[in-house]
């Protein structure tokens, strides 16, 4: 087992796979059951799914894809977006997926955590935080389906949602998503102070040294979409996912 997860977090727009760039501008890079198949040849651990539509649009979770992605998966499953009930949170569970993520629904009613994670388990409930850096490079909190900024203080809005019953945190850099230069260190590094929970640090990953640096500096596990999804200078599509015993020689003398 590896000492640290090392997760693919797949993007979903209209049952199709997509990328974005630094959280615009997402490109068609698949279907996601072809990616799923890929993903369970090479025996990943632990998978994260996201619909980047669902709470943007105002619409239903699409149950019967991730059932579907479900029914592929032969690895934890991982879904977020468009939940904002008990009710859909475990039809989720029930078709099969293992843990659920949230954001937007958070910033509407903080106790939507404590109610499921008093049903499910704090294990089963992830919150989603984006990190967006202004101008002067100062961390704020980013609503990917409002396209805006949240004025509430970033570091007072973990600590509530960890108190509310939150398992674990996704950390994701707006600045760095799809970029493939390099992750947010010092940010993953202060919020890994501050939280008492799994961290998983997503956005940015250009390397296996990105993967082990981000550990080194306090995430638990770390989500990778682009640099597992694109492959050389003009980004040609080629999903895959580095063997286990490469990983392991990420943390094999510590």
């Amino acid at each position: 087992m590896l000492k640290h997860r090392v997760i693919p977090t797949l993007l979903i727009k209209n049952e199709g796979l997509v990328k974005t760039y630094k959280f615009a501008d997402p490109k068609y890079v698949g279907d996601p059951i072809n990616a799923i198949h890929i993903f369970n040849e090479k025996e990943v651990d632990e998978l994260i799914v996201l619909d980047i539509e669902a709470s943007k649009a105002n619409r239903e979770i699409n149950f019967s894809l991730i059932e579907k992605i479900a029914g592929e998966c032969f690895m934890p499953l991982c879904y977020g977006g468009g939940i904002r009930t008990l009710e859909q949170a475990q039809r989720l569970f029930t078709i099969g997926v293992e843990k659920i993520c949230l954001q937007t629904a958070v910033f509407d009613n903080l106790d939507i955590i404590s109610e499921l994670a008093e049903k499910f388990g704090s294990q089963a409930i992830l919150l989603s935080i984006d990190i967006k850096r202004n101008w002067y490079g100062k961390p704020e909190i980013y609503s990917a389906a409002r396209k805006k900024t949240i004025k509430e203080p970033w570091k007072e809005f973990i600590e509530n949602a960890i108190l509310a019953g939150a398992g674990e945190i996704v950390l994701n850099s707006v600045n760095n998503d799809g970029t493939m230069l390099g992750m947010d260190f010092e940010l993953i590094e202060e919020v890994s102070k501050d939280v008492s929970i799994p961290l998983i640090a997503i956005g940015g990953v250009s390397s296996l040294d990105d993967i082990k640096k981000a550990t080194d500096v306090g995430a638990d596990a770390v989500g990778v979409g682009a640099f597992f999804v694109f492959h050389g200078k003009h980004r040609a599509v080629l999903i895959t996912y580095p063997n286990y015993h490469e990983l392991e020689k990420l943390w094999i003398q510590e």
